[in-house]
């Protein structure tokens, strides 16, 4: 994996409407958004806005070290953070990327094992890259060379708020 891949925040929200349209076009009705924290927030957030389907967040923790760039053990959250008295039963489980997919694979079975009133997980990604053992169902793009990808919110990772102007 030495190719790197570097997105603009236009090419991220034009990859979310992409996936948005993906969606759409697959006719499947969802009522429940659950994004992974921290990269399937603003996914989420956009996904929920466009189909005026509730969002709630799961917080998982797997990257850790210089910037976020080293894969550690993954750790998922007790509680799911919603708005509404329920989860929906037909949920679209979603996270920015699939990388190696343990992350969306861990977080499906514990949402269907732990949360009985939840029927049904699909699982949606803006990129879906080939070195992943988890095939999306929903994605706006492959990536057949599985590039580092570059967003354009991680130069906060290496930021703190004395460094603002």
């Amino acid at each position: 994996m030495s190719s790197h891949l570097h997105v603009s925040w236009d090419q991220y929200n034009v990859a979310i409407e992409r996936l948005a349209a993906g969606l759409r076009d697959s006719g499947w009705k969802f009522n429940q958004i659950i994004c992974i924290a921290r990269g399937g927030m603003r996914v989420g957030d956009v996904l929920s806005r466009l189909f005026n389907v509730p969002l709630a967040i799961i917080a998982t923790r797997s990257y850790t070290g210089e910037a976020g760039t080293e894969r550690g053990e993954i750790t998922v959250a007790r509680h799911i953070s919603m708005t509404t008295d329920a989860l929906g039963d037909q949920v679209l489980l979603v996270d920015d990327l699939v990388d190696s997919g343990i992350t969306l694979d861990v977080v499906r079975r514990h949402l269907l094992g732990d949360y009985p009133e939840i029927k049904t997980v699909r699982t949606a990604a803006i990129w879906y890259k080939a070195c992943s053992n988890v095939v999306p169902d929903y994605y706006a793009s492959y990536l057949p060379e599985s590039p580092w990808i570059h967003q354009p919110f991680e130069k906060y990772d290496t930021m703190s708020p004395d460094d603002i102007g």
